[in-house]
């Protein structure tokens, strides 16, 4: 089983991360990262590279596609190269993925229209405006598109899929030596659950990026 895991310039380290780490110990499973062109791909920082080892045609029809989000997709909205390769892969996927902001590139490429999705809380708007059905759920499924919310529930949605393609027992195997299980040091992680006047800041644009 080949999973393809997008990187583009700007795209947000944890999205690609933690999708990696869970979906890694599915057994038999090929995790490649992937990219218009082979090597570096700075993150959103700019202060982290992952390498692609491959590019988008020398990975024409991956099994599992996983495409992460980034705070500024803009150039990769119009990117025609990228979203022609992702109706290209969705084709023949099993399954087809995003984390935060990535489900904005699999809507732009048509793949959501009318369905059901999710992804960052600031963007569910402009998912809306690109044809899907947004909700704010942490993961979502529609037929064999899954998409999670933002950054660290791209760790669940692979979670999720690593059971639904090998079973519970592995899914758990996974989970208990990742020793994933949250205890955060605050319980401001949704927009429902935090301050109002921090969400409303947010809204408003200030502060600093999605990450």
């Amino acid at each position: 089983m080949q999973i393809a895991i997008v990187l583009y310039e700007r795209f947000t380290a944890l999205d690609a991360i933690g999708p990696y780490q869970m979906l890694g110990g599915i057994p038999d499973a090929e995790v490649v990262l992937v990219a218009e062109r082979q090597g570096p791909v700075r993150d959103d920082r700019n202060s982290l590279s992952l390498v692609a080892d491959r590019s988008f045609a020398e990975v024409p029809s991956p099994d599992v596609l996983v495409v992460p989000g980034g705070p500024d997709l803009s150039a990769e909205l119009r990117n025609d190269v990228v979203l022609d390769w992702l109706r290209t892969a969705d084709a023949t996927t099993t399954w087809t993925t995003s984390v935060c902001t990535g489900s904005l590139l699999l809507a732009a490429a048509g793949l959501l229209k009318g369905r059901r999705a999710t992804s960052h809380w600031l963007a569910l708007e402009e998912l809306k405006r690109l044809g899907a059905e947004a909700t704010g759920e942490r993961v979502v499924t529609d037929g064999k598109y899954v998409t999670a919310a933002g950054v660290s529930s791209g760790i669940d949605m692979g979670l999720t899929l690593v059971g639904r393609i090998a079973g519970d027992r592995v899914a758990q195997s996974v989970q208990l030596l990742t020793e994933y299980d949250p205890q955060p040091p605050y319980d401001a992680g949704s927009p429902e659950k935090a301050p109002a006047d921090l969400v409303e800041q947010w809204r408003a644009g200030n502060g600093l990026s999605l990450t």
